[in-house]
């Protein structure tokens, strides 16, 4: 989904779950699957994963710029995660908030000041 999208959705009065959830259905489901468990041994799951449920500053830094959390051992899967640097910091917090709350996960929501924070803006 692109920014303009998530932009609209907002627009229209979409909660901060539904544009998490539509950033997620049109980005992240081909990789993690609509139920977020992935492919196994070619895709992680988001049940239960460190970094979703870990730092949110480390999450962000992993989504949209690519940099790797201490928390993921480096080549347990054999592919990359793609980097989202067109997100917008309002539109990472509702995915990650998306993330944290869905899939059986349990985590404090994430804000767009905290995500701003963390990517130096």
């Amino acid at each position: 989904m692109a920014t303009a999208t998530a932009a609209a959705a907002r627009d229209a009065g979409a909660s901060t779950a539904e544009v998490g959830a539509h950033i997620y259905s049109g980005n992240c489901v081909p990789c993690h699957q609509q139920n977020g468990v992935g492919i196994p041994n070619v895709y992680p799951s988001l049940a239960g994963s460190p970094v979703v449920l870990g730092d949110p500053a480390q999450l962000a830094q992993w989504v949209i710029k690519g940099q790797r959390p201490p928390s993921m051992p480096a080549g347990r899967y054999p592919t990359q995660m793609l980097q989202f640097g067109w997100m917008k910091p309002a539109d990472a917090a509702a995915l990650f908030s998306y993330l944290r709350s869905n899939f059986g996960n349990s985590a404090a929501p994430v804000d767009a000041a905290a995500v701003a924070k963390a990517l130096g803006q």
